[in-house]
């Protein structure tokens, strides 16, 4: 009752002999609490998952191979004399394991006698057969023999199970990894339940790392997506500095842990911000936070499954998003460059990053400079496919139905146009949103007022529309921004009055973005915009072409 929903996977279909070999990826690394005690993986798979079997061979390049059960049952078969010394060389191993399993099942023929249950755990397979490197014979007879016990007799007639352990699927040769004869099972990261059971234990042993007035089943809640490894460690260094887990720690703790164990390939986006504290747009905001309203009493069936944030460079896309995980109080997790040089490397660490975004429940992705970072749907010879690669895995992962309500995609692009259309369809993203510069001078005078408040520097609006055509139209809040800097820097070096240093800095004013790059990303923001009650009034018309046409 204790094993986890994927051992009783394997469980299934090798009782109705429907598949034989298992390839096991993701959290294979970590401990599984089971029996009043914390087991690895490796442990788990020998004393709980294979109990019933007589014959257990493992190998890995570290050990060599092993029978870790039942040589005493193998009688004369000739083999166990050459496990002295170990072998350590995979190829001789495998066909070493071969030979026995053909022995079995000849001894079967001339006696007719019931053959062992004989298992095979393979560890670290992508350091055996790894998806990289050249094509070599041995690295061919590998994967043939692997291939064959999937499904060639006589190991398919045989009670015989195969399981290959792997970090990530893609890191394995594929005609190993995606043999559709074997059974890819993904090894998640714990549940709050198993983190539940977990925390018992640990707190059994390490009582001295845990708060009496901490209960196990909120920590588990809020530890989410976190290793059980990684809260052991944890507890057993609190317990050592008699400094207890208490539960306002539990936000950084599961911060601290995550992005560890993600190898950098994520960080956690910490918002102290609201929709308050963006400025203008009110039909947008009303928007989300009607969104942000139905996630939070669980009324998932009306909520988007992404938003694209679209506008010109320095519109404000990144603040948005902190505003918008401000307000909704949800983990909100950014894709850092997961991209590697190596082949099979890149679709790896996203395979890591999707099972950490299943694991988290609730949460948020951040994708920023989405229209670079989600590959593209043709293969390019230049990258030797992967563009493609990552685009489909994105692609599925998006496009999951199950996850609507739990994982809400937030993509943010200055080029809208280079995303796949699939990409941006319903169902993947709902809602897109554009983030436009100001259009009349009451409205640049607002916003560079606001910006420029947040340095101590007062100002009205009407005291800067007094300054006439100094005042820049087309203002993003990143060159709004840059003038309050540059204005605050005058008042303090020259002692300027701050009407009088924005004045000076306006004087010979040139915007950061030329008009015309300016004017070809609003019009792409406003031609995407699901909805024209999010784009002012005065900027519509770039919807048609003859809107187009006449900013042009």
């Amino acid at each position: 009752p204790e094993a986890p929903a994927w051992a009783a996977d394997i469980a299934l279909a090798y009782e109705s002999t429907a598949q034989g070999q298992f390839v096991l990826s993701g959290n294979v690394h970590d401990r599984i609490p089971i029996g009043g005690q914390l087991v690895n993986l490796g442990g788990f798979i020998e004393k709980e998952l294979l109990a019933s079997f007589q014959v257990i061979f493992t190998f890995d390049l570290g050990n060599g191979l092993r029978i870790a059960r039942g040589s005493e049952l193998l009688g004369d078969w000739s083999g166990l004399k050459r496990l002295d010394p170990i072998i350590r060389q995979p190829l001789p191993a495998i066909e070493l394991i071969s030979s026995c399993l053909r022995y079995q099942a000849n001894l079967g023929v001339l006696r007719k006698a019931e053959p062992l249950h004989v298992a095979c755990v393979l560890r670290s397979a992508d350091d055996i057969l790894p998806a990289t490197g050249s094509w070599t014979y041995e690295s061919g007879g590998i994967a043939s023999l692997l291939r064959d016990w999937a499904g060639e007799a006589p190991f398919c007639d045989l009670p015989f199970i195969s399981l290959i352990i792997t970090d990530n699927v893609n890191d394995l040769h594929p005609s190993v990894a995606f043999n559709p004869r074997a059974a890819r099972i993904r090894v998640p990261l714990p549940t709050a339940r198993t983190l539940d059971s977990a925390l018992k234990l640990l707190r059994r042993d390490h009582a001295a790392g845990f708060d009496s007035g901490t209960d196990d089943s909120t920590m588990a809640a809020a530890l989410t997506g976190v290793a059980v490894t990684a809260v052991e460690a944890l507890s057993k260094q609190r317990a050592h500095q008699k400094q207890p887990i208490r539960s306002q720690d539990l936000v950084e703790i599961k911060k601290e842990l995550v992005e560890r164990e993600s190898a950098g390939l994520i960080e956690f986006i910490e918002s102290p911000r609201s929709l308050a504290d963006f400025e203008g747009n009110e039909p947008l905001k009303t928007w989300l936070r009607q969104d942000v309203t139905l996630w939070k009493t669980g009324d998932l069936k009306a909520l988007p499954k992404g938003y694209l944030i679209c506008g010109p460079v320095g519109t404000g896309k990144t603040f948005l998003v902190e505003c918008l995980a401000g307000e909704a109080g949800v983990p909100v997790v950014k894709l850092k460059n997961f991209r590697d040089r190596w082949v099979g490397s890149s679709e790896g660490n996203l395979e890591k990053i999707i099972g950490l975004v299943r694991a988290l429940g609730r949460c948020m992705v951040f994708i920023d400079e989405a229209d670079q970072s989600l590959g593209r749907r043709s293969a390019d010879s230049s990258d030797s496919g992967l563009s493609g690669r990552i685009y489909s895995m994105i692609a599925q992962e998006m496009g999951d139905p199950d996850t609507r309500g739990h994982v809400i995609w937030l993509l943010a692009s200055s080029r809208p146009d280079l995303i796949e259309v699939d990409l941006k369809r319903p169902g993947r993203v709902d809602v897109k949103i554009p983030l436009l510069p100001t259009t009349t001078a009451a409205e640049s005078a607002k916003l560079l007022g606001m910006l420029c408040k947040r340095f101590g520097l007062v100002v009205t609006p009407e005291q800067l529309q007094g300054l006439g055509k100094k005042l820049p139209l087309l203002l993003t809040p990143g060159a709004a921004e840059a003038i309050a800097v540059k204005a605050y820097r005058l008042s303090k070096t020259q002692s300027l009055e701050a009407l009088k240093a924005i004045d000076a800095c306006l004087t010979g004013y040139q915007a950061p973005v030329p008009e015309n790059v300016l004017k070809f990303q609003m019009r792409l923001a406003v031609r995407e915009a699901t909805d024209l009650a999010f784009v002012p009034e005065s900027l519509r018309g770039l919807a048609s072409e003859d809107g187009a046409g006449a900013l042009a």
